[in-house]
């Protein structure tokens, strides 16, 4: 008899343990596939924005002077910028500045592709509130949305005053928070410390603009303002422009 419950009871045991498994399996299967409808989902939606926003960037870089020798970009990552640099003078020197290591290899690949020489693209780790390059040592310095998720933009534009040289310029695209006391800034405050868990780091309600005009360039800023029609419109006002050192 007791040989019998003890059969039993391992056979529940064994049970038990093939259900809790097969459970497990189907949850992480679960969130695998959703983890790959989120993400077709989201590239398929922004598709419309990231078509926009070259736009933006080609007059961004335009205002790029071929005799920018040494650039900096903050926010490297995997080097979607590469073909506008390349594009202006095949000889400049690009320094890539990004926190994660791990976007090396791939800012290397995209230096290739868009035709820069191995030797003029150095990858640099670090962030923006404490960029690893000397005093007045670049020509100008990019970052297309990356102000909205620095630790501290105050710190960032500091850092951008010191590397660039006398004359230099500072080349940005950023989206902003939308005006005070509008629909939009109400749901970008509500919406903003989900936005900031989603994407990196990355603010809605950031004023970068007047971060930008106070941060004392002085040879001037021209900042020109732009709309976002396309999704996501949580992120539609838009700012680029030049500050000079």
């Amino acid at each position: 008899m007791i040989q019998k419950k003890l059969i039993v009871y391992r056979v529940w045991c064994v049970t038990v343990m093939y259900i809790r498994m097969f459970r497990e399996h189907i949850i992480r299967r679960g969130r695998w596939y959703i983890r790959r409808l989120y993400s077709w989902f989201f590239n398929l939606l922004m598709q419309s924005y990231w078509e926009e926003i070259e736009a933006c960037k080609v007059k961004v870089f335009d205002k790029l002077s071929e005799k920018a020798e040494k650039v900096l970009e903050i926010g490297i990552g995997s080097g979607p910028n590469m073909r506008y640099y390349a594009a202006r003078n095949s000889n400049v020197t690009l320094y890539g500045l990004d926190p994660n290591p791990k976007m090396k290899k791939y800012a290397r690949k995209s230096a290739t592709k868009a035709g820069l020489k191995p030797k003029n693209f150095r990858f640099k780790q670090g962030v923006g509130e404490a960029i690893p390059l000397k005093d007045n040592s670049v020509d100008a310095v990019v970052a297309t949305l990356v102000l909205c998720s620095v630790s501290d933009v105050t710190q960032t534009l500091k850092e951008i005053k010191r590397v660039l040289r006398p004359g230099g310029v500072f080349i940005f695209l950023e989206h902003v928070a939308a005006e005070d006391g509008s629909f939009f800034k109400r749901l970008q405050k509500l919406l903003d410390p989900l936005q900031q868990r989603l994407a990196d780091g990355c603010h809605l309600t950031r004023n970068t603009r007047e971060c930008i005009l106070e941060a004392g360039f002085i040879g001037g800023v021209e900042v020109e303002t732009y709309s976002m029609c396309s999704f996501p419109w949580i992120t539609r006002p838009h700012i680029y422009g030049l500050a000079y050192n």
